[in-house]
């Protein structure tokens, strides 16, 4: 099943071609002919289509396969149709070899000269530079919280530790305070075992 993006792209793309048959003429005199003229560009998108479809689902060697034909073909042969099939596979995402950071630069610059493109293929990159951009957004939000996570956990860590420390300062005064409290006794029972022995012997040898 196509992404999010490529089911946008598929109804806008229809919307198009629906709102470009009315606006060519009155229903009434358009000629059957005037209703297929756009078929042709729709027929161009199509394989584009199908690339950003079966690049997230193939394994990774056919992913990497599929765009390092479309990287090849950019390089090789840097026409604007070929430029655009590799922004639309930087795009897609779901694979290794996305990037949405170079798809959208590279369908910006696409954009910035429209008429290079056909109005479907326009449409398209339009669509895809939007998904991009939103993708970029989410992506930087989720890492302002991913940043945010470990220093709060940090400064909870470090008030858990301190808290730790001062009931170890408390114990130990505790401790040290019962440690004397039993010495103090055992000094005073001691005494008052020998004060009662020596009163014992002195009985004992009274005439």
């Amino acid at each position: 099943m196509p992404h999010r993006g490529q089911r946008i792209a598929i109804g806008a793309l229809a919307s198009v071609w629906l709102s470009g048959c009315g606006a060519l003429g009155s229903p009434k005199t358009a000629p059957p002919t005037v209703q297929e003229r756009p078929q042709p560009e729709l027929g161009a998108v199509a394989p584009l289509l199908e690339m950003m479809s079966n690049l997230p689902q193939g394994d990774p060697a056919r992913q990497a396969e599929i765009f390092q034909q479309a990287k090849d073909a950019a390089e090789l042969q840097p026409t604007t149709s070929n430029k655009l099939r590799y922004a639309l596979a930087l795009a897609t995402p779901g694979y290794s070899g996305a990037d949405p950071v170079a798809a959208q630069r590279q369908l910006a610059e696409l954009l910035a000269r429209p008429e290079t493109l056909l109005p479907v293929e326009r449409l398209l990159a339009a669509v895809e530079l939007k998904e991009v951009e939103q993708r970029l957004i989410l992506q930087a939000e989720n890492a302002r919280m991913r940043d945010a996570v470990p220093n709060d956990s940090h400064e909870k860590l470090l008030s858990i530790n301190r808290r730790l420390a001062a009931e170890s300062d408390e114990n130990a005064k505790l401790r040290k305070a019962l440690d004397e409290a039993r010495a103090k006794l055992d000094a005073v029972t001691h005494i008052e075992q020998r004060s009662v022995t020596d009163r014992g012997t002195g009985a004992t040898h009274t005439p």
